[in-house]
């Protein structure tokens, strides 16, 4: 499974089967939110696909490793 975050312009066949953001807290230190698309690997549930973005959002943001998550969506692409 890939993330990746999009531009306006990109078209819809280069983006992943779904939207996601993410937003993480950690008390007295700060607050980040990450969005994208990905394209979930068959036969990969909600929490699985929830457990790897999460992975990529603190690898992208250390400092959010103890953070808590204070929302997700996972929606599909599509209008």
């Amino acid at each position: 499974m890939t993330s990746q975050t999009t531009t306006a312009d990109a078209s819809a066949a280069a983006q992943g089967s779904h939207m996601w953001v993410l937003t993480l807290k950690v008390p007295g230190r700060g607050m980040t939110t990450s969005h994208g698309t990905v394209t979930p690997p068959a036969g990969a549930t909600r929490h699985d696909t929830f457990r790897r973005l999460l992975d990529y959002v603190v690898s992208e943001n250390p400092r959010m490793s103890s953070g808590n998550c204070v929302f997700f969506t996972l929606e599909p692409n599509r209008l």
